[in-house]
């Protein structure tokens, strides 16, 4: 018999198309993780930007709407944001939380109040004796040791006397609340009064907080003192510059009570209370007798007399 001839298999050219298949496959799912990655990462930095937006706010950097508009982004009742190009503006402090005092605070007018600071201390601002700047907490009116202090006391010059009179002038009466910050270098001080540089920095603040008080009339549950010795500078303590900076006492407008605004009291009309006149009661008419006559009146004006008036409302 004769043998069957084995046909060799055909070769198959075309088996690329699979590993193509499998490979164009996976870019389209990885395109796919891609982009529903880059929808997570948006809706992500909408919240971010929401949530630091409100904490700013809450700090009374930022202008925009009242910080009980501002949620948590995903919670109930809260939509979530969406990122616009438009800046944030550093203009105004305002005090929107609820104060010490039980009040929302009112927001203070940065650029209105440093205005007319500047327009009052001109001169001491030419000198370098008084710096103003804006921070988180507020608008800072900045008094250095010189032109104010000695060194190693507490005692207000003659002319940091006059400087505060006008400081004084503008901040006071407006339900403005104030801290007064003491401040100091890094130098430590030993004298017969002070021991160190916490009861230097702290012994200013009180010094300057007492004559706000007593000379000037400004609210005591509007003013506090606080010492921080040299624990917070504005410059660095390697040169003779930053040292001299660093020596200062801040006041700082951290916010505004309405309650206590005794400029806008006073410019606001009283209020009246609305007066209701009172009906007029006409007495019954009741026809005279002649004396002596005899006669008794009639049942009809008996029963006009002894009958109570009636009111018409």
């Amino acid at each position: 018999m004769s043998r069957k001839k084995k046909h060799k298999a055909h070769a198959n050219h075309e088996r690329w198309l699979v590993s193509y298949a499998d490979f164009i496959t996976l870019l389209f799912a990885f395109f796919v993780v891609l982009y529903a990655s880059s929808q997570a990462d948006k809706k992500k930095q909408a919240q971010v930007a929401a949530s630091i937006k409100g904490a700013f706010q809450e700090l009374g950097v930022f202008t925009g709407s009242a910080v009980k508009d501002v949620g948590i982004p995903g919670s109930p009742g809260v939509t979530s944001p969406e990122l616009t190009d438009a800046p944030l503006h550093l203009v105004k402090v305002a005090g929107t939380g609820t104060t010490d005092h039980g009040a929302p605070g009112f927001g203070v007018d940065v650029d209105e109040l440093r205005r007319q600071l500047e327009n009052a201390l001109g001169d001491e601002i030419r000198q370098h004796e008084v710096k103003m700047r804006v921070t988180p907490e507020g608008l800072v009116v900045s008094m250095r040791e010189v032109g104010f202090f000695n060194s190693g006391d507490a005692e207000l010059l003659e002319n940091g006397h006059t400087a505060l009179t006008r400081i004084a002038t503008i901040l006071g009466g407006r339900g403005f609340e104030i801290r007064v910050e003491g401040h100091t270098d890094d130098v430590p001080v030993h004298n017969a009064r002070f021991k160190s540089n916490w009861e230097l920095s702290t012994a200013r603040a009180v010094t300057v907080v007492a004559l706000l008080v007593e000379r000037h009339g400004f609210d005591p549950s509007l003013v506090s003192a606080a010492g921080y010795s040299e624990y917070r500078p504005v410059s660095k303590n390697t040169t003779a510059q930053g040292r001299a900076d660093n020596r200062r006492v801040d006041l700082v407008v951290v916010g505004r009570s309405p309650e206590k605004d005794k400029m806008a009291q006073a410019a606001a009309p009283p209020i009246s209370s609305p007066s209701v006149a009172a009906p007029k009661i006409a007495a019954p008419a009741v026809a005279a007798q002649p004396v002596g006559s005899g006669r008794k009146p009639s049942p009809a004006v008996l029963q006009q007399v002894s009958a109570p008036p009636k009111i018409n409302r």
